[in-house]
C-alpha cells in the first residue's frame, strides 16, 4: 500500500483542517513546496495536494503553488481544489501533475466528467467525500442525500479507474479510519481505492494495508509526529 503525504494549501500556507471545517485550522507551514520537499526526503513515493480555497470557491486559486510543487519534487503530484474545467485539467497536467482530483464537479457536472474520463483516463482521481455514508461538496460544506456507495459504483459504471474516499468525520481528528467502510468499498467494488481521514497511527496504516485498497493519504498525523514517515512506509512494506 503506497502512503501519500497530504500538503493541503490555504492562503497560500501549509494547513490542516478538523473535519474539514475552515474555522478549524491549524498551519504547519508558510512553504507548501518546502513542506512537499520534505515528504519526498523522508521517502513518499506521491504527493497529494490540495487546494483549499479552489475547493470551496471553485477557482483554483493556488494552481501556481501547486504546480511549483510538481516541479519541486522528484515524485509524482496529485492534485485537487477547485478543478471544475477541461482547462483547468489539460493545465494541470500539462504543467506537471500527475494525477488531477475531482470532487464537486464530478457530482454538479457530468458533460465535464465524462470529457474528463476520455481526456485523462487512469490520471484522473474522484474525490469522494462522504459525512455518515452521504456525499458532500463544495469543500465539504454542502451536504446531499447522495449515498456514497451507489454514487462510486455510478462512478466506476462510468469508467472512472480511481477514487479517494474521504470519511469526513473522521479527517484531521483522532478517531481512527473508517475501515469498515474500505472494507465495503474494496470487496463491492473494482475501482482503486485511496483512503483519507482518520489516520493516527501507524497501527491504523497497517490495518488499512490488510483491506484491499491501494494507497493512504496521511495529512495531520504526519504533521504532529504521531506517524513517522520512514517507519510507516517500512511497517506496510512499501
Amino acid at each position: 500500500m503506497e502512503i501519500i503525504p497530504a500538503v493541503d494549501i490555504r492562503d497560500g500556507k501549509c494547513v490542516r483542517l478538523a473535519q474539514g471545517d475552515y474555522a478549524r485550522e491549524t498551519v504547519f507551514g508558510d512553504d507548501p513546496v518546502a513542506m512537499a520537499r520534505q515528504w519526498a526526503e523522508q521517502g513518499a513515493t506521491r504527493i497529494h495536494v490540495v487546494d483549499l480555497d479552489g475547493a470551496r470557491s471553485g477557482v483554483a486559486s493556488n494552481a501556481a503553488i501547486v504546480q511549483s510543487i510538481a516541479r519541486g519534487v522528484s515524485v509524482p503530484v496529485q492534485t485537487g481544489g477547485g478543478i471544475r474545467s477541461m482547462d483547468t485539467v489539460r493545465s494541470m497536467l500539462d504543467a506537471g501533475l500527475d494525477r488531477v482530483v475531482l470532487g464537486t464537479a464530478a457530482v454538479k457536472d457530468p458533460a465535464f466528467l465524462a470529457e474528463a474520463i476520455v481526456h485523462a483516463a487512469d490520471r484522473l482521481v474522484v474525490s469522494v467525500d462522504a459525512r455518515e455514508g452521504r456525499v458532500a461538496l463544495e469543500g465539504w460544506t454542502e451536504a446531499t442525500d447522495l449515498d456514497a456507495l451507489a454514487f462510486v459504483r455510478q462512478l466506476e459504471a462510468q469508467g472512472v479507474v480511481r477514487i479517494v474516499y474521504t470519511d469526513i468525520l473522521r479527517d484531521g481528528v483522532t478517531d481512527g479510519p473508517n475501515v469498515a467502510m474500505y472494507e465495503r468499498l474494496a470487496r463491492q467494488t473494482s475501482v482503486r481505492i485511496i483512503s483519507a481521514g482518520g489516520v493516527t497511527s501507524v497501527a491504523d496504516l497497517t490495518r488499512l494495508s490488510e483491506c484491499g485498497i491501494e494507497a493512504a493519504i496521511v495529512g495531520r498525523a504526519l504533521y504532529t509526529g504521531d506517524v513517522r514517515l520512514p517507519e510507516a512506509l517500512q511497517a506496510v512494506g512499501a
